[in-house]
């Protein structure tokens, strides 16, 4: 990941965290009923996820009691607008927006001492069947000071009043009383620690319990997408939900989001685009073995490219050429199919969410359609970063190079 990290590509927004910070984080953990971490420094994300504690607790969503109840910490202000690099929900990102945008300048006041625990609550204290994931509707956002600081103002407050009624501003317990708050918390009196529940409606969204599924409920009908088998097998022997279920590798899945006006596809533009390019070279550098030139400069020498394309036996140089063929013959005739030249993986590849698609459902569909075939390293990256990483790290050294060079550039 060292290329990666020196491009600025692999979680570059993070917030270190180190000296009283720490503290405050183990009391929001230990708060939310996990282990403190041993750790004396690390970083954060917007939700309040660290990579380096999650590798300390070998596990990757240690926030989370249960798939069924997440939580996130707020530490520092400077979490506003920071990405959520390893999401639970897709729609992750967009309650922490929610957080900041009703209780920013809360936010800023409240951490200048104190922490602030995130228990997001969609009224479900486990999952026990795979189509439980139905039931993510409106969730609570709920909000906790470690020290129950809110609490102690009430009693801070109290103690004042209690000090301004008939001769009481005479009795040296009351004076101690108020001394030892006011010593080990400060003045609270002005301070404005109030942060009512939030409500969050969701929509369509990817969650990763049961390893993995995809809830587009905004459409047609309702579809679901498990990324695992297990799961899937048993979520179709359901007979109550009136839902359209679908493994992910299944071809009648593209098949249905297309009639559903969910994707679409445009040949004849798309391959005169930089798009087609860059999946036509990753799916090319995948079909080359034992190259005596560094990939890298393969793909990006026109005549390299050509030299290495007709080393490659008949049917790859098919497989790879695919769509040009297809485009060719339907000049001449309109009896070819798809499906009998074009590569499935490829023409997958080339699939695109329906213009007609708000913004917010395109990054979800662009989400699915990553995983459904993942030839375009650009968009893997920008949808699913996790993924990208993971896959990263089983290419070539130089074709390493190259993908890190088409993401920079944007290409």
């Amino acid at each position: 990941m060292d290329k990666l990290k020196a491009a600025n590509l692999y979680r570059s927004e993070l917030i270190p965290i180190s000296g009283k910070l720490v503290e405050r984080y183990n009391q929001c953990l230990s708060k939310l009923g996990f282990a403190p971490t041993e750790l004396t420094s690390f970083s954060i994300d917007g939700i309040g996820w660290s990579p380096e504690i999650a590798e300390e607790k070998k596990v990757v969503h240690y926030l989370n009691n249960g798939e069924a109840n997440p939580h996130g910490i707020i530490i520092s202000p400077l979490q506003k607008g920071k990405p959520v690099y390893n999401p639970f929900h897709t729609f992750d990102r967009d309650m922490m927006k929610l957080v900041f945008a009703e209780y920013g300048q809360k936010i800023n006041d409240i951490t200048r001492d104190c922490a602030i625990c995130l228990d997001f609550d969609q009224q479900i204290d486990a999952f026990y069947e795979p189509l439980d994931v139905l039931k993510y509707k409106s969730i609570t956002i709920k909000f906790h000071l470690i020290n129950d600081l809110d609490k102690v103002q009430k009693q801070q407050l109290a103690l004042i009043e209690k000090f301004k009624q008939g001769n009481n501003f005479i009795d040296e317990n009351l004076h101690q009383k108020l001394l030892t708050s006011a010593k080990t918390y400060g003045d609270l009196r002005n301070r404005d620690l109030i942060l009512n529940d939030l409500k969050f409606q969701t929509d369509s969204f990817y969650t990763k319990a049961f390893n993995g599924v995809y809830l587009l409920r905004d459409f047609i009908s309702p579809i679901v997408v498990f990324e695992d088998e297990k799961w899937y097998k048993e979520a179709i022997k359901d007979t109550v939900h009136e839902v359209i279920i679908f493994h992910i590798s299944q071809p009648e899945l593209m098949e249905k989001l297309r009639d559903h006006v969910i994707i679409e596809y445009d040949l004849e533009g798309v391959v005169k685009s930089k798009r087609y390019e860059r999946i036509k070279k990753f799916m090319f550098a995948k079909l080359l073995k034992d190259t005596q030139h560094p990939i890298k400069d393969i793909l990006n020498d026109s005549v390299l490219f050509k030299s290495y394309l007709n080393k490659l036996d008949i049917e790859s140089r098919k497989k790879l050429m695919g769509v040009e063929l297809y485009l060719e013959k339907l000049e001449v005739s309109n009896q070819y199919k798809i499906g009998d030249i074009v590569d499935a993986e490829l023409f997958n590849a080339l699939q695109e969410p329906h213009s007609s698609l708000q913004a917010k459902h395109q990054d979800l569909i662009w989400m699915l359609l990553v995983n459904v075939s993942m030839l375009d390293v650009l968009h893997l990256y920008w949808f699913d970063k996790e993924q990208f990483y993971i896959n990263y790290e089983s290419w070539d050294e130089s074709l390493q190079d190259w993908v890190i060079e088409v993401i920079g550039n944007n290409i």
